[in-house]
């Protein structure tokens, strides 16, 4: 008799057949709570890129990805990566109706894009925004999204860390990352990262994995990174970032001492954006190629060795260098001519137009 008593007991504990549900706990009705709230402010994100298949034919490639609204006309936050090379993007809301979407610029070297919906009058639920310099390790937060194309999925953790630093498929450093154990996988990217007041902290972009799949280690952009490039997308439909406006091969020690150039660093100036900073500095480019150790080595311009008090060894080094400056600040650079050290400081501008032909620094 005993023990139906104890099983009665640990039935109605849990919720048997017929129970009434049990109230919730604080947190688990702020997770309510967020879910309605912010919910209608996600968008699911379906792509059509062409790609070429083995046999060179054009076959289009479908992608799922998720975005944030981010103003009640239509402007939504999302990953590069997600739309950056698709041909046809379409945007589902919560409510499961579908538009088209127009491209309206993307920024690479930030991994974000914003793309625009016309919803022909229905209102759209923008996100407010949050402050990075208000977050702290161990916070919850909440992930919104579309996880291998399960629209509307919630997912909450931590802030595992803050000032991480992840690289762009363009090789360019993000700064300031956040990183959490909330679960994040494929189709999550350009998705909001929430704090437990509903606003957005940051994008989800990318995790670590070994297996494909959420593994506790995820990323987002940062939210000040997130409004600063988004509303310059917005508006002139690309980032303004200084950039010298140069080209390089970084050198190695053993090409550096073969070719009789003292010191065991430095990037090989191979050509210059005559409209560049680092032209208008008088910086040199090379002039010809000799062959070393059956490789080509551009010789006969300025060998750039620092950038201020920082070694630079590789473009990636200059790039990592350059990635947080701004318009108006003054940088001097060091460099050989000739095997004698030279330098010079340039007030840093807004780029022009970033040439087609590859990476500026």
């Amino acid at each position: 008799m005993r023990r139906v008593k104890l099983l009665l007991v640990a039935v109605l504990a849990c919720g048997g057949a017929g129970a009434a549900p049990s109230r919730l706990l604080p947190d688990e009705q702020n997770n309510v709570d967020i879910y309605h709230r912010c919910n209608p402010g996600v968008v699911n994100i379906t792509t059509v890129t062409l790609k070429r298949d083995f046999f060179f034919d054009v076959v289009p490639q479908q992608g799922t990805g998720s975005g944030a609204i981010l103003r009640a006309d239509g402007f939504i936050a999302t990953n590069n990566h997600v739309v950056g090379d698709a041909q046809k993007v379409e945007v589902t809301l919560h409510d499961k109706s579908s538009y088209p979407a127009v491209f309206v610029g993307a920024d690479p070297d930030s991994d974000l894009a914003v793309i625009r919906i016309d919803t022909q009058g229905k209102k759209l639920v923008p996100l407010e925004l949050g402050k990075a310099g208000e977050l702290a390790v161990g916070q919850k937060v909440l992930a919104i999204g579309n996880p291998f194309g399960l629209g509307g999925s919630l997912s909450v953790g931590i802030i595992s860390s803050l000032g991480r630093d992840i690289r762009a498929t363009t090789d360019r450093l993000i700064k300031d990352v956040i990183q959490t154990d909330a679960a994040i996988n494929p189709g999550n990217s350009g998705g909001p990262l929430l704090d437990s007041a509903g606003r957005i902290i940051g994008i989800n972009a990318q995790i670590f994995s070994q297996s494909g799949g959420s593994e506790g280690i995820g990323f987002a952009i940062s939210i000040d990174t997130v409004a600063r490039v988004t509303s310059q997308l917005i508006e002139y439909g690309r980032v303004l970032r200084p950039e010298l406006g140069m080209y390089g091969v970084g050198l190695s020690p053993a090409i550096l001492a073969g070719l009789n150039i003292p010191g065991s660093h430095g990037v090989m100036v191979t050509e210059l954006d005559p409209r560049g900073l680092a032209a208008k500095a008088g910086l040199r480019a090379a002039d010809r190629e000799l062959v070393f150790y059956l490789r080509r080595i551009p010789v006969g311009g300025d060998l750039v060795t620092h950038i201020d008090s920082t070694a630079v060894a590789s473009l990636r080094d200059i790039l990592d260098y350059m990635v947080d400056k701004k318009e108006g600040q003054e940088i001097t650079v060091r460099f050989l001519r000739n095997r004698v050290s030279k330098e010079v400081r340039i007030k840093l501008a807004l780029a022009k137009p970033r040439s087609r032909r590859g990476k500026s620094l």
